[in-house]
């Protein structure tokens, strides 16, 4: 292939840019430069930016943490994040439809938990009892989104199953499709957890997020997300706050930092334009400029800028 195409910072694609760099095909990377300190995606997104050759951030900030690596300022571009262009670009379900589907009341609006393993603890699910706790007294539906791969995903999975029986308005979702997740997450009061949905498409919707714990620590924020720590007493009231009329009004103007939608066009418009084969592939090493104050830089050459 000319160019080979990566997204984000599952360790499993660490599989295929290893062969590639082994094979010198170009590769390009998409949602480098963001920061997620309390999982070890935020060590796998870092190796996998120093192995591409092409770069698509999500944010501007993004692109300038990925500048700050030392790659060359040409091969970096804030495209936005593609899955807001989905997001963002079709109908969603309206609640009675969507209702239908998942067999499940929307009536009250429902809280939508999305928890997953926080990779970088050595007890993975250290969290989950206080979220478990701060959630037993809603009173409105619960819907359980399935947690990924890592490691204490079936553990976590089989407690909220257990959680789930115990409530007649409680339901857990082995594997949403995409148009299914987002039509439920945008008629739920509010997202509950530790999951990139609810600090990238969660502003898109206007949908309130209560952000437990260290997992998605360091990544851009819009003003719909409140941050709180994995205890049950802070996160009952983070949950309170976040489903008061005040903060919906709030949530619902925040705005994205991640994007309007347009994010695929810009990177096809990219890989289309981009240098041939050897120019992707010989990476420069930048001069390191330190200033007075003992902080450094990477000095871009004149033609990057």
């Amino acid at each position: 292939p000319d160019i080979l195409l990566l997204i984000a910072d599952r360790y499993e694609m660490l599989a295929p840019a290893a062969a590639a760099l082994a094979l010198r095909i170009p590769m390009a990377h998409i949602e480098g430069g963001e920061i997620s300190e309390g999982a070890i995606d935020d060590a796998v997104r870092n190796a996998l930016t120093k192995m591409a050759h092409l770069h698509f951030t999500p944010t501007e900030n993004a692109r300038r943490r990925v500048i700050a690596m030392g790659e060359e300022a040409w091969r970096v571009h804030a495209v936005g994040a593609p899955s807001i262009d989905t997001l963002s670009n079709q109908p969603l379900d309206d609640r009675d439809t969507i209702a239908s589907k998942l067999k499940m009341s929307l009536q009250p609006a429902p809280a939508l938990i999305s928890i997953h393993p926080v990779t970088l603890l050595d007890d993975t699910l250290s969290e989950l009892d206080a979220i478990l706790d701060a959630i037993r007294g809603l009173e409105a539906p619960i819907a359980f989104c399935f947690p990924n791969a890592d490691a204490g995903s079936r553990e976590l999975a089989r407690r909220a199953r257990l959680f789930c029986d115990t409530r007649d308005d409680a339901r857990v979702f082995v594997n949403l499709p995409p148009h299914e997740y987002w039509s439920l997450l945008s008629h739920s009061a509010v997202l509950i957890g530790n999951s990139s949905s609810g600090i990238m498409e969660t502003p898109t919707l206007g949908v309130p997020t209560v952000n437990v714990g260290e997992r998605q620590r360091g990544r851009d924020r819009a003003a719909n997300i409140i941050d709180v720590a994995a205890e049950a007493a802070a996160i009952r009231g983070a949950i309170s706050r976040a489903v008061s009329d005040e903060f919906r009004a709030v949530a619902a103007g925040a705005g994205s930092p991640y994007g309007d939608g347009t994010a695929g066009s810009r990177i096809a418009d990219l890989l289309a334009r981009a240098p041939g084969r050897e120019r992707l592939l010989q990476k420069r090493a930048l001069s390191l400029v330190v200033g007075d104050d003992n902080r450094y830089a990477f000095a871009q050459q004149p033609e990057d800028n």
